[in-house]
């Protein structure tokens, strides 16, 4: 009998810890979409101001990369312009 209420505190403790989790993840999806609607806005703005977001979206991708790796895509990218005369 005493194994009873030791698992009856692990479970309550266990469902609280795991609404906690639930919680914090529900409140980081929130503010997770908070920051989307406001990447849209500025998204939006720029456009609005005649700036080509395609564009503008390549160029954060790009920021992102790693510097060498970038190089030398860009170094291969330009052989291939010059072997076909481009």
């Amino acid at each position: 009998m005493n194994t009873t209420p030791r698992t009856e505190a692990t479970y309550t403790v266990t469902a609280n810890e795991l609404r906690q989790f639930i919680e914090r993840m529900e409140q980081l999806d929130a503010e997770k979409k908070a920051l989307a609607d406001q990447q849209k806005e500025v998204m939006a703005e720029a456009k609005a101001r005649g700036y080509d977001t395609r564009v503008m979206r390549r160029l954060l991708a790009l920021r992102k990369r790693d510097q060498d790796d970038l190089a030398e895509e860009e170094a291969i990218l330009e052989m291939y312009r010059q072997a076909l005369d481009m």
